[in-house]
C-alpha cells in the first residue's frame, strides 16, 4: 500500500504575532463544543489533510456511530485508519477512478462524555466557496444528534471556507486559524495516513 506524502508548511508561516496566535487558540476553544471539520480555511484544488471531530456531550452516554454526508465538490481521496474499535463504510456514486464518496459511516465506537470522536482524510475541494457537511451522531441510548443546523443553532453543521489562496507575503488571521486547528487535529489523531486509493463500499 502506498503512502502519500503530505506537503510541509513553509517555515515563514510559523512567524506569527503572539496576539494573533492567542486569538486563534481562543477560536479553537470556542469551536470545540460542536462537531467541526478542520482546518476551517483551506485552498481550492489542493490535496489537504482534514479532520472531523464530534464531541460526546451527553452525560453518562457514549458515542457509538457517526455518519458524515460529503458536500458536492469536496473530493475525498483516502482515509487514515479509523481509531481502534471503529469500522468504516463508504457510500459512493460512480465507479473506478470516477467514483465519488458521498457518505461515510463509522460504527462500533465507544467514546465517553467529554471526549471527541476523531477521523482524518485527504480531500481536494474543487471550488472557492463555503462547504457544509451534514453529520449525524448516535449515542449509546439510541438518541441522535443531527449536526445540520445554522451557525446560531445548538447543533450547527460543520463548515469550511475554501479560498483561491491564503494570501500573499503576509500571514492572515484566517491562515493562522487554519494552521492551529489543523495541527491540533493532527496531534489528537496520532495515526499515520495511508493512501492505496478509495476504499470500496463494504
Amino acid at each position: 500500500m502506498r503512502t502519500r506524502p503530505c506537503k510541509a508548511t513553509p517555515g515563514a508561516a510559523w512567524l506569527v504575532p503572539p496576539a494573533a496566535l492567542l486569538g486563534a487558540l481562543v477560536f479553537v476553544a470556542a469551536a470545540s463544543a460542536h462537531a467541526r471539520v478542520s482546518p476551517p480555511v483551506s485552498v481550492k484544488g489542493e490535496l489537504q489533510l482534514y479532520s472531523l471531530a464530534v464531541p460526546t456531550e451527553k452525560s453518562s452516554l457514549r458515542t457509538t456511530k457517526i455518519v458524515m454526508t460529503v458536500p458536492s465538490g469536496f473530493g475525498i481521496d483516502s482515509f487514515a485508519p479509523a481509531p481502534p474499535g471503529w469500522h468504516q463504510q463508504l457510500q459512493q456514486s460512480g465507479s473506478g477512478d470516477s467514483a465519488v464518496i458521498t457518505k461515510v459511516t463509522w460504527t462500533g465506537g465507544d467514546v465517553p462524555t467529554g471526549e471527541d470522536s476523531l477521523f482524518q482524510f485527504l480531500a481536494q475541494p474543487a471550488a472557492s466557496k463555503t462547504y457544509t457537511f451534514q453529520v449525524q451522531q448516535t449515542y449509546s441510548d439510541g438518541s441522535i444528534v443531527n449536526w445540520a443546523g445554522p451557525e446560531s443553532s445548538d447543533a450547527p453543521a460543520p463548515t469550511i471556507e475554501v479560498k483561491d489562496s491564503l494570501g500573499g507575503g503576509g500571514v492572515s488571521v484566517l491562515s493562522i486559524v487554519a494552521l492551529v486547528v489543523g495541527l491540533l487535529g493532527l496531534g489528537a489523531g496520532a495515526f499515520a495516513l495511508t493512501s492505496g486509493g478509495r476504499r470500496p463500499l463494504a
